[in-house]
């Protein structure tokens, strides 16, 4: 059987990645256009999430940087931690750049020989004939916009800003994040001298960013702020999955705010158990076909749901007390994050998300 996967981002590659593993053929469908990241945009993956890419997608331990605590502030309650989330003798999240494992990956299928990458044109229908199986990560392809224009959408009306800082060295492996009056801000980690920033801003208007960052920083003897991207934040979620042999993937089927962090880790999860599905038929010696899109969206969709929705539902309790000035819910939280059943299952919820 053949596979074809339409987009090469971060998540086709993963998802070819997985695939070729298991001894299926894959094509990586694309135009011929170079995705470039920038060296600022950056995502955290949980340590259940690091394990599984390990072992069944890609080693990916050289290019993290390991996280010992997160630490969560608002400015609300000046020089309070509310919250703080760390593991006996574990790391508790890795820091990655985007560019260094899209890299990577590109580097590994280029050599294998269940993988090609071919061209097509965004117009192109004639590809759901050729293949058993279809993933689709692209939001251009025609496909997308024919057969999955159903969605749940909502958009924040804020924009995510991202810089990397270079400071002097420090022992850095304690991520922070400030619930500000402008929106949350983010201090990620990726080495001893250099720290990922991202901040969600409230607002469409420019900012000084340089000065908010200097403003909110406590930690770092700061040298320079480079690579400054910004991009408008929005959720989704998809309707329905899949429609015949073609099965849509990443942030085409749900996009969340990335203030928790749990963007990639949503994929993640779901490449987890898109691969047992298709271990499960492989073991029992079964025909690869559409079924296993009917499985995995029956599995995942009501999950990755709810998930969203809590996500937004922290969003937006932060957000009402920033509109009013208040302090109940960061009082709350600091109240409840003495209790260690909370901060165990808290803890549970961002490693692995939603188990039903």
């Amino acid at each position: 059987m053949k596979v074809g996967i339409l987009g090469d981002g971060l998540t086709s590659l993963a998802l070819a990645k997985m695939l070729v593993n298991k001894c299926i053929y894959v094509d990586l469908l694309s135009e011929d256009k170079a995705i470039n990241y920038s060296q600022s945009r950056t995502f955290g993956i949980t340590k259940k999430n690091f394990d599984f890419f390990t072992h069944k997608i890609l080693d990916i331990k050289k290019i993290s940087w390991k996280l010992s605590n997160i630490e969560i502030y608002t400015e609300n309650l000046p020089n309070q931690k509310i919250l703080e989330f760390k593991k006996t003798n574990s790391k508790i999240f890795s820091i990655i750049r985007n560019d260094q494992l899209y890299k990577n990956l590109n580097i590994d299928l280029k050599s294998n020989k269940f993988f090609k990458k071919k061209s097509i044109r965004n117009n192109n229908f004639s590809i759901i004939e050729k293949y058993n199986l279809i993933f689709n990560c692209n939001k251009d392809h025609s496909i997308t916009k024919k057969f999955f224009s159903k969605k749940i959408e909502k958009e924040y009306k804020s924009v995510a800003h991202t810089a990397i800082v270079k400071h002097q060295k420090i022992d850095n492996q304690v991520a922070i994040q400030i619930f500000t009056k402008l929106g949350p801000i983010a201090f990620l980690p990726i080495s001893n001298s250099e720290t990922s920033i991202v901040y969600s801003i409230n607002t469409n208007k420019s900012v000084d960013l340089e000065s908010l960052i200097n403003k909110y920083n406590t930690k770092y003897s700061i040298l320079k702020i480079l690579d400054k991207k910004s991009f408008k934040l929005k959720s989704l979620n998809l309707r329905n999955y899949y429609y015949k042999n073609i099965l849509c993937f990443g942030d085409l089927i749900h996009k969340i705010h990335p203030l928790a962090g749990q963007g990639f880790n949503m994929t993640i999860r779901d490449i987890i158990d898109l691969s047992k599905l298709i271990d499960n038929k492989i073991e029992l010696g079964l025909e690869l076909n559409s079924s296993i899109f009917y499985e995995f969206e029956k599995k995942t969709k009501h999950r990755n749901f709810i998930f969203s929705q809590g996500i937004d539902l922290i969003y937006n309790f932060f957000d009402q007390e920033r509109k009013i000035k208040g302090q109940f819910i960061s009082q709350s939280l600091k109240y409840l994050g003495k209790n260690k059943y909370f901060k165990e299952i808290f803890t549970k919820f961002a490693d692995e998300g939603l188990s039903f």
